[in-house]
């Protein structure tokens, strides 16, 4: 009987009380411990020699330039040419897609299905006519602003809200000259200046990563 009363009153070696000896976790850690350290940068252009100091291909010459600065080198992959570079702890993929500029969501979704990557990781580099030469402007969602490779994007991901860094290329042209323009050369006066742009392009790229949007946004915006 005094053994029965004993137990009574007794704590009892629950599973329950083996739980409570567990240390609590927090939603936000358990965010914290699921962010993905993975970016998929992209930068859209055409393919084609014809194409490679043209205005339309700003995209490809940004992540050309990151590349070559961090000694990395492109290779061949499905859809376009991949390039990876690590940086502080992050881990960004370079892509330029094969596709021309007008289906450029294909190789979007590929990469960031074939590589785990969120929405919110990707970063597509464009040309922008409404921006004076060399002006940034980063942004979390938008329309396509008329933009053909973003308009693709756009309906591939089913999606608007996906960061692009629009690149200014002005709108220095006749009418009925857009075309001849976007395709053509940077003239001297860009051509001087272009290096300055791409070294600075380069930092955004890497704090997109790094920093964060917000961050980004608020250092960059308008430089």
């Amino acid at each position: 009987m005094i053994k029965w009363i004993q137990n009574l009153f007794s704590s009892p070696k629950t599973a329950e009380n083996t739980d409570n000896m567990k240390p609590e976790v927090h939603e936000h850690q358990k965010t914290i411990k699921n962010v993905s350290k993975k970016f998929l940068i992209v930068g859209l252009g055409n393919i084609g020699s014809e194409y490679v100091n043209t205005r339309h291909n700003i995209g490809f010459k940004i992540v050309d330039f990151l590349a070559k600065k961090e000694g990395i080198s492109f290779e061949t992959v499905k859809l376009g040419a991949l390039a990876e570079y690590k940086f502080k702890g992050r881990t960004f993929l370079l892509l330029k897609p094969n596709t021309y500029m007008n289906l450029s969501g294909k190789a979007v979704k590929y990469w960031m299905d074939k590589e785990n990557i969120p929405l919110e990781n990707i970063f597509i580099i464009t040309d922008d006519l409404n921006l004076s030469f060399g002006t940034i402007r980063i942004r979390k969602k938008g329309s396509d602003g008329g933009h053909n490779g973003l308009k693709n994007i756009n309906l591939v991901l089913n999606t608007q809200e996906y960061t692009r860094f629009r690149f200014g290329i002005s709108d220095e042209f006749k009418k009925g000259q857009q075309v001849d323009y976007v395709l053509g050369d940077w003239d001297d006066t860009e051509k001087a200046k272009l290096p300055e742009r791409l070294e600075l392009a380069s930092e955004i790229i890497k704090s997109f990563g790094a920093a964060g949007l917000e961050n980004t946004m608020t250092t960059f915006n308008g430089k």
